[in-house]
């Protein structure tokens, strides 16, 4: 277990110096709109920020299974190279490259159509978002400077998964620490006319994220080649290995059963196409929530938005530390799955609860302390501060219902078992918006009129939980279906 938690923390602390910096550009973005000023108030530009960022949620999450599918897939042929099923004709660095160039391959033209259809996607969003004509006009600034990105940007999504897959979360960490800190930096800089920068003004943030996430695209395709390069060797030195033992096509699973090498690229292109359209359901149900979140949010005016808009990325702070363990629990499992080690999944699954259960505890202790000081940090506009204030208890709710969501998603994409997360997040998608219509009309039927204000966004926020504890009470009933796979 020693060495398990060791391999655990191994491969969550490089996710987890990489995941705190994605809530951070988050925060960093609403406090370069928070404190420009000039012609509108603070409010109105929080709000740009937050639909522009909104409409990225709702394409990217439509290509979430790069990441997902491809790291899973990734894990497993991994752990049968680690096993020594090595190919007699292409080798398994091979089918290993074929992964990450297929998924290649789908999100540069994916991003080509996005940047070719930007008129469309913005047209159709402002039919279902309803906000200030403030909020609109910025929004679509940020989104026609930003959506030139979308190229590296998705294919950023292949690459990590691809390198979490091979149990390397270094690069990835060192690809998002790029790409974000260069975010931060270039929003900051971009926007206030720091270092001698321009001064853009609200268009900086979009510019400074458009050209950090280009950067990212190109280190890590040089550190794609560094490890295509490791994988040859390894295959190289295995194959020799078994070659000298006279097991040349064979080798010994944990089970003690002699299998044959699988066919890699005859199971891996109908998996793959079948795990994406499993990932591509789970991404509808995703995006409801979180799309279904802002739009509401947005009805009750600027201040509002500005609050729940802040209040989603203090909860997001929790989930990107959780996702460490999460992207752990994906590469060990997907890994001992490969090498058909039963009890190294389960190993890998305690261990990963368990790191993931003490992080809840100290995130209570973080949000119930800092939750206000978190506000004034991201604004200066005291009426969203103090608007803000009584909905600091739903951060304390994040650790307790949201540990098995996140763990369990990250385990449940190395087993590749995307059946049971289509299934979990259509129904948290089902839960959310039955919360949130039932709560709005109990409420109507009270007082007599459709709630308003701060009761409105604490009936949204008790339906983003039910969210939450559906996708983790599913999950956890279900778990059986990751040990099926070994």
């Amino acid at each position: 277990m020693k060495n398990l938690n060791k391999d655990i923390l191994s491969l969550a602390i490089p996710s987890i110096l990489a995941g705190i910096t994605v809530p951070l550009v988050g925060m960093a973005d609403i406090a370069v709109a928070g404190h420009l000023g000039g012609s509108m108030d603070g409010a109105a530009l929080i709000g740009g920020i937050t639909i522009g960022t909104m409409l990225f949620d709702l394409l990217y999450w439509n290509f979430t299974f790069l990441r997902s599918g491809t790291g899973g897939l990734t894990a497993q042929a991994f752990g049968r190279l680690q096993a020594g099923y090595v190919m007699p004709g292409p080798d398994r660095a091979s089918s290993i490259r074929s992964i990450l160039l297929r998924a290649l391959r789908i999100a540069f033209v994916s991003g080509l159509a996005l940047i070719a259809l930007q008129w469309v996607v913005l047209w159709l969003a402002f039919l279902l978002v309803d906000c200030s004509p403030e909020v609109r006009e910025l929004a679509s600034q940020y989104f026609m400077i930003r959506i030139w990105a979308a190229p590296a940007t998705l294919s950023l999504f292949a690459f990590k998964g691809w390198f979490i897959g091979l149990q390397d979360t270094v690069k990835p960490m060192i690809a998002d620490l790029l790409v974000n800190g260069l975010n931060i930096a270039l929003s900051f800089g971009l926007g206030f006319g720091l270092c001698g920068l321009p001064a853009m003004g609200f268009a900086g943030v979009a510019a400074g994220t458009l050209i950090a996430q280009w950067c990212g695209f190109i280190y890590a395709v040089f550190a794609a080649r560094h490890s295509m390069g490791q994988l040859r060797t390894q295959n190289r030195d295995i194959l020799c290995n078994q070659r000298t033992s006279g097991t040349s096509d064979y080798t010994k699973t944990p089970n003690s059963v002699l299998t044959a090498a699988p066919a890699v690229d005859q199971v891996q292109a109908p998996s793959f196409f079948r795990m994406n359209q499993d990932l591509v359901l789970r991404s509808v149900g995703m995006i409801a929530v979180y799309i279904g979140f802002t739009v509401i949010s947005a009805r009750y005016g600027d201040t509002m938005l500005a609050v729940s808009s802040i209040i989603m990325k203090l909860l997001l702070v929790f989930s990107y530390f959780t996702d460490g363990f999460a992207y752990a629990g994906e590469a060990l499992t997907g890994r001992f799955i490969g090498a058909e080690d039963r009890d190294g999944v389960r190993a890998a699954v305690k261990g990963c609860f368990a790191w993931g259960w003490g992080l809840a505890g100290f995130f209570m202790l973080l949000y119930g302390l800092g939750g206000v000081p978190a506000f004034r940090l991201l604004t200066s506009d005291i009426t969203v501060v103090d608007a803000g204030r009584e909905f600091i208890p739903w951060l304390l709710l994040m650790p307790l219902i949201g540990v098995p969501a996140f763990i369990w998603d990250g385990i449940y994409t190395g087993a590749t078992a995307t059946s049971a997360m289509r299934n979990s997040t259509l129904l948290c998608a089902v839960g959310f918006f039955a919360v949130w219509f039932g709560g709005a009309g109990v409420v109507t039927l009270i007082q007599g009129r459709a709630p308003e204000g701060p009761l409105a966004i604490h009936i949204l926020m008790a339906a983003y939980f039910m969210h939450l504890a559906i996708r983790s009470v599913y999950l956890t009933a279900t778990k059986n279906m990751v040990f099926r796979q070994v």
